[in-house]
């Protein structure tokens, strides 16, 4: 537990010389240990061998603040030992919680039709803070002790410190195929519009909006430089109907899907299938045709289709098939700070408490989250601002914003009308 300690204290505080400063802020109740301390945290029961893994380890409601910044464990309460402030909120515990989705062990009765822990039923959705990074708020609030100690630790830079534009390519085409026009033939949308996109040129293809995206991100990156990144995730299996359509590296029109990606200088990753959520086994041999079938190297990035990365453990067969990072961790039903950051963080695993190798990158806001029914369901005035406001924390707090739209929220057929433009908005937004 100590690796783990470090490394969160040293995450809270977030500033050059972290791992210095962390070396002044205790964790124990020993009275015999204060005195080597500016600040000592009192560690609440959540890691003692009967609690932790058991009902008592969950949070209560009302939840306590300081400073009206909620935590999950101990109490506001806060003294002088001697030469040390002892404070009683157990911002270590608070913070494993959230990083870990360690809820999520804990209900695992608790899934939607997909088998994912639904953010509605999440406790910083149901506490009113999934829309604030509370972990950075927890390293301002032991900053602002740390100075109360004379101990000069700066704020960190505010700004946003990485951006990724990210696009999961589930469905690149939507009429490229004799398949695709018996189909909406069948649908009556009309076999002679269904043939002309099949016939005509790629282009024309509703879903087709690649090069429109390229270009807007391409501004992003032309004002921001390599702070910003684009990122495509693509499938490479799945036998579920949930990964249809399937797409070969060697159809005509995917080769030309991909030398235009490339001509952005675009990154790719893995969008391991619905089928590979309920089977982890499966994530090797879909990242291994990636690598090469696909032929596109070493692929070590990965967002899970549905963001159906079921069970925080299932993170271990990632790391077995040589993804080093992971950009699946945000709710499908409701945006926000899914891990209670907006700050890549290594996952710490719940069930072995050990710190692994794996970079878990949160996900700020995904399109469909905002305009879906069965999800948020707002309007464009709405999603807007519910996304600068994501945005704004972000900046606040240095963090890396992660944007994810699909090709297909941008074709003129799709039943939301908004997203060309809110994500030209959003994206004018993240250069400023």
């Amino acid at each position: 537990m100590d690796q783990i300690v470090t490394y969160i204290l040293t995450f809270l505080l977030g500033v050059e010389k972290a791992t210095a400063y962390a070396g002044l802020i205790g964790y124990t109740s020993n009275p015999n240990l204060f005195h080597k301390y500016k600040v000592v945290i009192i560690p609440s029961r959540f890691f003692d061998i009967d609690i932790y893994g058991t009902a008592d380890s969950l949070p209560r409601f009302p939840l306590m603040e300081i400073d009206h910044v909620p935590f999950l464990y101990g109490s506001p309460r806060e003294e002088m030992y001697d030469d040390t402030l002892v404070i009683y909120a157990d911002f270590i515990a608070s913070s494993y919680f959230l990083m870990t989705r360690y809820e999520e062990i804990q209900k695992r009765s608790v899934r939607d039709e997909f088998g994912r822990f639904p953010g509605k039923q999440s406790l910083p959705y149901k506490a009113g803070f999934i829309n604030r990074p509370v972990i950075e708020e927890y390293g301002k609030l032991l900053r602002e002790r740390l100075r109360r100690m004379n101990v000069p630790i700066p704020e960190p830079n505010p700004g946003i410190e990485k951006i990724w534009l990210t696009h999961d390519v589930d469905a690149p085409f939507f009429c490229r195929n004799l398949r695709n026009v018996l189909r909406e033939t069948i649908k009556g949308k009309g076999f002679f519009q269904a043939l002309k996109y099949y016939t005509g040129p790629l282009e024309n293809d509703p879903y087709y909006t690649f090069p429109w995206m390229l270009n807007e991100d391409e501004k992003v990156r032309a004002i921001c430089g390599e702070r910003c990144e684009i990122l495509f995730f693509l499938k490479a299996g799945g036998k579920s109907r949930y990964d249809k359509p399937h797409y070969k590296h060697w159809e005509k029109d995917v080769k030309q899907m991909l030398a235009l990606m490339n001509q952005h200088h675009s990154l790719f990753g893995l969008h391991s299938s619905f089928e590979a959520g309920e089977q982890p086994s499966l994530i090797s041999h879909e990242k291994n045709t990636l690598d090469h079938v696909w032929n596109l190297g070493s692929v070590t990035m990965n967002r899970h289709h549905f963001l159906c990365l079921r069970e925080p453990e299932d993170f271990d067969k990632l790391m077995k098939a040589g993804i080093f990072d992971d950009f699946t961790m945000g709710y499908a039903d409701v945006a926000g700070f899914r891990l209670g950051t907006c700050k890549p963080v290594r996952w710490i695993n719940p069930i072995t408490r050990q710190l692994t190798s794996l970079t878990l990158h949160p996900l700020t806001v995904m399109d469909c989250t905002l305009s879906d029914s069965k999800y948020m369901n707002l309007r464009y005035d709405e999603a807007l601002t519910y996304s600068l406001l994501l945005i704004k924390k972000t900046r606040e707090h240095g963090g890396e914003a992660v944007l994810l739209w699909h090709n297909t929220s941008f074709a003129f057929n799709n039943p939301c009308p908004y997203h060309r433009h809110l994500y030209t908005l959003l994206l004018k937004e993240l250069t400023i």
